[in-house]
This record gives structure tokens, sequence and C-alpha cells, in this order.
């Protein structure tokens, strides 16, 4: 009794602990954890019902639109949704007795931490990844059978394409288990489930897609975009750093701290394998490494033809967060309770980290705020120019600039730059000072 009680403050803890530093992620971060793509999302949320783009799905920006209805701007709903996000996956794991202890240990390892403080698609897609993952687990042990199953699980598929298009690899992985275990009671189900969430995919291309962009495929599919030598290092860079337990991002300018960081990773990939193989995985434990895998696979053969950013612990991480779950499931059968002593280092690494490349984003944000004020330029659609998208501490101006008025559009021409409301990184400079860091 006292085992169990001295283990449930452990995980008390680790929620309280990584909330807080959920938090102080964004806060000690110079722009608030937003990059060009938070950009996109708060502006689409704010100018819906206008469709200004059909990059991304709907859900997130709704979901950030809805939050607004409480008397939120688009900035401060990313982060709630983050936090309650975190919040719903361990109440879930709680409530419905599934994968707790990993989901704790999981979700307070740095990486997952660095997502949930993310103004990105992300932090929403991982509960419904999750509740996904029960869902098929209640399938896959009899406990959801007949028409129930296939309805429960093919709208857990369409409403996670409806957040991320990647979500497309889950339907094939979905699709493919089932056609593998075919002669099962749950096979069928799971091959008209896959069937069903790519027919609302080819649906929904034709029917949102291209009606409001018809040059979406032209424009982000092009045959051999990028070689397989380099592709090759990036998926080793980006699986390494991925299941780092302690740090998830390189450093850019190379130097020996990453053999350091790429090592670990590595090392921990052999470990998890390993321990993978001398372990007999029950049905549910295959289903969830599986669809953890063939969505890393998918996601390294798409970018020969589909213009993505390189493999990373953020875009993986709907993918690794059902093989964490079963790695710490194994990992705790070895250790016990010392397995929690790997989020805790974690979570003390994330705080040294943060701390050391630490920005003030309410300052930052106060100034940015004065700025558009004294220009009147707080509630009117805004340009922000750069000679290329390589500039990244000109971009760092402009997601500071969205996090306060989110009707912001990069542009590249410089005949923008005469227009008022046009800004530059000299405009604001000029009038303000920045607290940036070194590091991000």
């Amino acid at each position: 009794m006292r085992r169990k009680l001295f283990e449930n403050r452990i995980q008390i803890f680790l929620v309280i602990a990584t909330v807080v530093m959920t938090i102080l992620r964004f806060l000690l971060n110079e722009k608030g954890r937003t990059n060009p793509d938070s950009i996109r999302f708060m502006r689409t949320s704010k100018v819906f019902p206008v469709i200004d783009n059909t990059t991304t799905p709907l859900g997130y920006p709704l979901s950030l639109k809805l939050f607004t209805f409480f008397g939120f701007d688009e900035f401060w709903a990313s982060k709630i949704i983050g936090l309650l996000a975190y919040f719903f996956i361990v109440y879930f794991a709680w409530k419905k007795k599934f994968y707790l202890k990993e989901t704790i240990l999981v979700g307070g390892l740095f990486s997952f931490v660095s997502i949930f403080s993310y103004t990105m698609s992300e932090s929403l897609m991982l509960p419904f990844v999750f509740v996904f993952l029960y869902v098929a687990r209640q399938i896959i042990i009899g406990q959801i059978k007949g028409a129930k199953a296939f309805v429960y699980l093919s709208l857990m598929l369409i409403l996670l394409y409806n957040i991320r298009y990647p979500a497309l690899f889950i339907i094939g992985g979905v699709l493919l288990y089932g056609l593998l275990n075919f002669r099962k009671h749950y096979g069928k189900t799971f091959i008209f489930s896959g069937i069903t969430g790519l027919i609302f995919v080819v649906l929904y291309k034709f029917l949102f897609i291209d009606y409001f962009n018809e040059t979406y495929v032209e424009q982000f599919l092009n045959i051999g975009l990028h070689p397989t030598s380099k592709l090759l290092v990036e998926l080793f860079q980006g699986m390494t750093t991925t299941f780092n337990p302690f740090i998830h991002i390189a450093n850019p300018a190379g130097g020996i701290i990453n053999y350091g960081i790429y090592g670990i990773g590595l090392l921990n990939i052999l470990l998890l394998s390993l321990l993978f193989i001398k372990n007999n995985l029950s049905e549910t434990e295959k289903f969830l490494v599986f669809i953890g895998v063939s969505g890393i696979i998918c996601s390294y053969f798409v970018q020969y033809f589909y213009s993505v950013n390189a493999i990373d612990y953020r875009l993986m991480a709907p993918f690794s967060f059902p093989i964490w779950l079963v790695y710490f499931r194994k990992l705790y059968s070895v250790l016990g309770k010392f397995t929690y002593g790997i989020t805790v280092l974690s979570l003390m690494t994330g705080f040294v980290f943060t701390w050391l490349s630490r920005g003030n984003y309410l300052e930052n944000r106060r100034e940015i705020t004065k700025f558009l004020k004294s220009e009147k330029m707080e509630d009117i659609p805004l340009k922000f120019y750069m000679e290329n998208e390589k500039e990244l501490d000109k971009i760092q101006i402009a997601e500071l600039i969205s996090t306060v008025n989110p009707r912001v559009n990069v542009t590249f021409k410089t005949e923008d730059t005469l227009k008022k409301n046009t800004l530059t990184q000299y405009k604001v400079l000029q009038k303000i000072k920045i607290d940036t860091n070194q590091f991000q």
C-alpha cells in the first residue's frame, strides 16, 4: 500500500512539474514558442470564415477560434489548447486505465513539453491520437464490436485527418494492419475503416482543397525533390533527436555536442529495439508499434515528392508517441520505479536549456503591442518583408507580431515595402528593443 501511495505521489509530482515546465517553456521564449507555421494558423483562425489557405486542415485554426469566444486572442488560445491537451491525455488514461504510468512518463519528456507549449497543431493532435489508440485497442481485445467498432474507428481517422494531413499515414497504417491480420476478428473492421478514411481524404481533396486552391497539388508535389543522400542523413538526425529522452534539438552550427545528442538517441533506439525483440509484445502493443513505425516510414518517403520540413521530434510526435508508450511499459517492467527518473532528468535538462536560452516573451509582447498601437496597426492586415525564407532573425519579428496581430502575411516582394501596412525588421527595431537569445 505504501509503495502504491509513493508511486501515486511521484506521478502527481510529474504532472505538476510538466505543467509548470510547459508554461515556463513559452513564457521564457522570446516569441512565445511560435514559428512561421504558427503565423498561418493564427491568421487562418482570425480571418475565418474566409479561407485564406488550404495548406493545413481547419481543425486547429477552428479550435483557436473557439477559445477566442471566451475572450482570449489566438496566441493565448493556442497555449490553453496545449495545456488542456496534456490534461485530457492524463485524465483519459486515468479514467480508462489505459497506459497511465506510461502517459505521465512520456508527457513529461522535454520533447513533448516543447510540443504542448508550441502554437502548432501537433499539440491538438496528440489527445486525438491517444483516443484513437484506445479505440483500436478496445476493438482488438473485443470490447467494441460490429458496426459500433467500424463507426468509432472511422470517426477517429476522419477527425485526425481534419487536424493534420499526416494522419493519412495513420489511415494507411490501419488499413495495412487490417490486411495483415485479415483472419482475426478485428481485421475487417480495420480494413473497412481504413478504406472509409481514404474515401474521406479523396472527397476532402476534391470538395475542399480544389475548391479553394486549384493549384495546391502542382505547388506542393515535385518528384525527386531531395536526394537520398540528404534524406538519409536527416532521417538519422531526426530519429536520434526524436528518441533522445533528454535533448531533442541539435546545434544547427554543428560541433562535438551533437555527437553526444545523436549518440544518446541512437543508444536509446537500440535499447528500445532490443526490449521489443526480447519481450513478447501483446496484440495491442504490436499495433501501437506498427502505427508508429509505419508513420515514420511514410514520413520519410513522402519527402521525395512533397515539400515538407525535415523529419524532427515535432513532425514525428504523433508516430513516436505510441512507440514511447510501449517502450516505457517494457522499461518499467525492468527498472520499476527507477523509470520515473528518466522523466525527472528530462524535465531538469529541459529547465536548464530553457533557462540558458531564455527570452522574455511578456516583455516582448508589451513592446510589440506598444509599437503596433503607435503605428495604428493592431487591427489591420499586415505584411512583413523578408528577402528570403532563410532570414531566421527577421522571421522571429514576424512571429512575435503575429502573437498580437495574427493578420500577418510574409512577403518577399521588394515593391511591397513601399506600402504603409508593410513592416520590415528595420522599421520595427529602430523604435523598440526585442529581448533575444543566442539559441533560438
